[in-house]
Formats: structure tokens, C-alpha cells, sequence
């Protein structure tokens, strides 16, 4: 598949009707156009084209094809893979389209794929309103979105993926295209949860919720508590209500020292009298080093882990689900996590339930509807002398946390060195790959986590 490639120094400029912004190597601005969130990936386009409309994604589609290079989309920059770049490819960078409309009596947000979560949660919450989003606020909307979406309110509302009500997209053959569930209905199907392999997203259409307070914060522990700390938290979750969004964790405090801590971050997004007698058993636990749950805008929440995810500092992820946190699990996290050779490196542990386990597995394409515990290992430092030894550490923690985890990944977490994505989508995969051959059969968005186009099996 794919097509003749032309000379770098022959790309085409875009014609008269792009009112972006075309970036070469050789322009001023080229490296921080060309950075993304994650400082491991230093990839070097041959073309970035920065588009602010629709139009302009179309006619940026146009050159990529002409060069026959290898295509990215960039929204927000966030993917830890560093797929929404390219080496000597053609960046088709999304991150100038900014809109977001609020209809507050239809409960309805339009929103641009260069949005952050953090800007549509400013914007739902002037009206109180909210929905499912990314737990750090720098996060892109589409990315995260198009992967499925964890976040806070999943346990309510489901994932960002399920609270989608429609896309305009433009595919592989440029045509721009809505897509819900009753136009299209088979590529809005793949887009909820399918990533980036069916074409360019350049609009999104999203339910809300009325969310304005919530209940949230975190509980820090001494080091030496963490088993017990977990044990609490397996407990905690049987039953939890579906207005809980838990996140345990394994993390080194914020002050410089290095020091190793537990603690759990919470979000409750029911009624404040609810919140404290559904979080007194967590509160009351221990002998904490910190509690400080509160009263907080939903906008905030997600701002609560931004210091410890900063742009520019160098990521390495490994995550897989866990069905229970058995004792066995819980000493290799301990142990494994006392043996990170970073100070900024943690493992987070989320919580699924709740509304996001009661969708069918065939109604999206995310396959997670399990309850279940996601677990990441993120390894994060600065220096790249410390690449070795802290990708080491991830790779080595996840092989020992294997025997514990089922077969299935959440896809926005995988590195750039997991090429296996079947484990994203579970019995999902052959309808993705027969829609793959159907949207795109020259497999011209493969930069991805890629789901490879195969026509449909009788």
C-alpha cells in the first residue's frame, strides 16, 4: 500500500484557499511547531501544515497525498507515542482550530480538534455543565477522545467516547463528511474508540452533563502504608457509587525531596452531603500525611496532576487492566515502584465502573467495559542520560505485573514501541479493520496506533 514518494524539496506550498500556516525546516518557528507534549519524541517533519478550518484540513489532505509521505494529525500533541508527528513526513497540525459553542438548553457542546480539556471544561462550566474528560487539563480533546477517554465522570456518564454525539470528518478521499448514529452510523461506530485510522475529525459534538462542584482531592500516606493503602482501596471500590471517580497512586512528593508516597486521588461529583458519607471510610483511614478533599469547580479537578505532566519532560508509559488487586499484585506494585530510578515517575491506577461497565462491548469501539483497574507505569524524567535506565524500569515493572493483567490495553497509553493493537480492541478488531479497508484502503492515516484495513470476513 501507498504511493510514490516525491523529493522533500518538491512538496507543493497549499493552493490560494489554505488560510493557514505552512512551516519548512528551514523557517523560523520550525522546532517549536515541530515539538509535541512528550520530550522523548524529537521527530523532524519535512512539512507542518497548520490549519484553522475545515477547508484548510482539506486542502493540507490534498498535499499530504500529492507527496506521498507519511501522513500525522496533530490536535493537542499529547500521544505518548509521539504518533502525531513524523519523521520526514507531512504534519497536518489541527491545534490553531480553537472553536467551542455551548448550547446550554440542548446540553450540547461543538468543539474544535485543537481544544484542550482544560479550555471546553472552562467553557462548560460558565453554564454548569461538564462531561467525561482527560485527567490533566493539557490534554487534546480529539486525541483522547477518538482513543476512548478515561476520566473523572466516567463512572456517571461514561467514557468521553460514549458521550460523543456526532463528528464532521474528512476522509482519505477528502470528502467531508457528519457522522452520527443515524448518518454514517458505521464510521461514527469506529471513531469512538478507533483513534485516528478513519480519517480527520474537525469537529466534535459532545453531550453534557450538569456538573459544576464536585467533591475532590487527594489523601497522602507514608511510603511504608501503601500495601494497606491499596488493600483499602480494593475494599473501598466494592460497590462504589457511580458519582466516584477514584484513582490510587504510587508517586513521589511534590517538595523536591524524592520521597516516596501513597495516596489516592478522588473525585465526587454527587451532592456534597452524598460525597461525605460516601468518602468518610477513605478519609477516616490511616493516619494520612495530607487530606485535603474539598469543595471544588469540575474545572479544577483536572488540573490537580498537570505538575506532574508537564510538556517537554520525557515520557515512557506501560499500562495494562487488571480484573482485582490481589495481594500478589499489590506487593509487586510496592516493590517495583521503590525501584524507579526517577524522583517524577509514578504508577496510577484507574478505576473502572459504573456507567462505563454497563455499555455494551460492541455498542463503541472501545472494548473496556470491564470493571476493572487500569494500570500505568509512567515513567517520566528529565535528562536523557536517564532514558535507558527508566524505560528499563517500566518494561521491567510491567513484565512482572503481566501474570496479573488480562489481555486488553487501553490504546492511549500505548508507547511507540507497542505495535500490537488488537489487545486495544478485543473482539472489536475485525469490524475496525473491514471499516479500515472500507474508509481507507490505501491505509493513508497508518501513522497511529494502526488498525490495518482487511476487507470483511463472511
Amino acid at each position: 500500500m501507498g504511493m510514490a514518494t516525491k523529493p522533500v524539496g518538491a512538496l507543493r506550498d497549499p493552493g490560494e484557499t489554505f488560510g493557514g500556516e505552512v512551516v519548512r525546516p528551514a523557517d523560523d518557528g520550525y522546532d517549536d511547531a515541530r515539538a509535541v507534549f512528550n520530550g522523548l519524541i524529537d521527530k523532524r517533519p519535512a512539512l507542518i501544515l497548520r490549519c484553522r478550518t475545515t477547508g484548510d484540513i482539506v486542502e493540507a489532505l490534498a498535499v499530504a497525498r500529492e507527496s506521498g509521505l507519511e501522513i500525522a494529525v496533530r490536535g493537542g500533541g499529547h500521544n505518548i507515542a509521539g504518533r502525531s508527528t513524523s519523521d520526514g513526513g507531512v504534519v497536518i497540525d489541527l491545534s490553531p482550530m480553537k472553536q467551542i459553542t455551548i448550547d446550554p438548553v440542548a446540553r450540547i457542546a461543538r468543539v474544535a480538534p485543537g481544544v484542550t480539556w482544560g479550555e471546553l471544561n472552562d467553557a462548560a462550566a460558565e453554564h454548569g455543565l461538564a462531561t467525561t474528560g482527560g485527567t490533566i487539563s493539557t490534554t487534546g480533546v480529539a486525541g483522547l477522545t477518538l482513543g476512548g477517554g478515561l476520566g473523572w465522570l466516567m463512572g456517571g456518564y461514561g467514557l468521553a467516547a460514549d458521550n460523543l454525539t456526532a463528528v464532521e470528518i474528512v476522509t482519505a478521499e477528502g470528502d467531508v463528511v457528519h457522522a452520527d448514529a443515524d448518518h454514517e452510523p458505521d464510521l461514527f461506530w469506529a471513531v469512538r474508540g478507533g483513534g485516528g485510522n478513519f480519517g480527520i475529525v474537525s469537529s466534535f459534538e459532545f453531550r453534557l452533563h450538569p456538573v459544576a462542584t464536585v467533591v475532590a482531592g487527594l489523601v497522602v500516606h507514608a511510603f511504608d502504608a501503601a500495601a494497606d493503602l491499596l488493600r483499602l482501596c480494593r475494599e473501598f471500590t466494592a460497590g462504589l457509587p457511580d458519582e466516584i471517580g477514584l484513582m490510587p497512586l504510587l508517586v513521589h512528593a511534590p517538595d523536591g525531596s524524592g520521597t516516596p508516597v501513597a495516596a489516592v486521588a478522588v473525585c465526587h461529583a454527587g451532592p456534597s452531603d452524598q460525597a461525605s458519607s460516601d468518602l468518610t471510610r477513605l478519609l477516616e483511614h490511616g493516619s494520612p500525611l495530607l487530606t485535603q478533599v474539598e469543595p471544588m469547580p469540575y474545572p479544577v479537578v483536572n488540573t490537580m496532576l498537570d505538575d506532574g505532566f508537564r510538556p517537554g519532560n520525557r515520557y515512557y508509559w506501560k499500562s495494562s487492566f487488571m480484573p482485582a488487586l490481589s495481594d500478589e499484585a499489590i506487593e509487586v506494585l510496592v516493590r517495583r515502584f521503590a525501584e524507579c530510578p526517577s524522583p517524577m515517575s509514578g504508577i496510577a491506577i484507574e478505576y473502572l465502573h459504573g456507567a462505563v461497565t454497563r455499555i455494551p462491548v460492541s455498542a463503541t469501539a472501545v472494548a473496556h467495559r470491564d470493571t476493572s483497574f487500569n494500570i500505568l507505569i509512567a515513567g517520566v524524567w528529565q535528562d536523557p542520560a536517564g532514558d535507558a535506565a527508566n524505560m528499563t524500569w517500566a518494561r521491567d515493572t510491567y513484565a512482572e505485573l503481566e501474570p496479573f493483567f488480562v489481555n486488553r490495553r487501553y490504546v492511549n497509553y500505548l508507547s511507540e514501541d507497542d505495535a500490537e493493537v488488537r489487545s486495544a480492541y478485543g473482539p472489536n478488531y475485525e469490524r475496525l479493520a473491514a471499516l479500515k479497508h472500507r474508509y481507507d484502503p490505501e491505509n493513508l492515516f497508518r501513522a497511529n496506533h494502526n488498525i490495518l484495513p482487511a476487507p470483511a470476513q463472511d
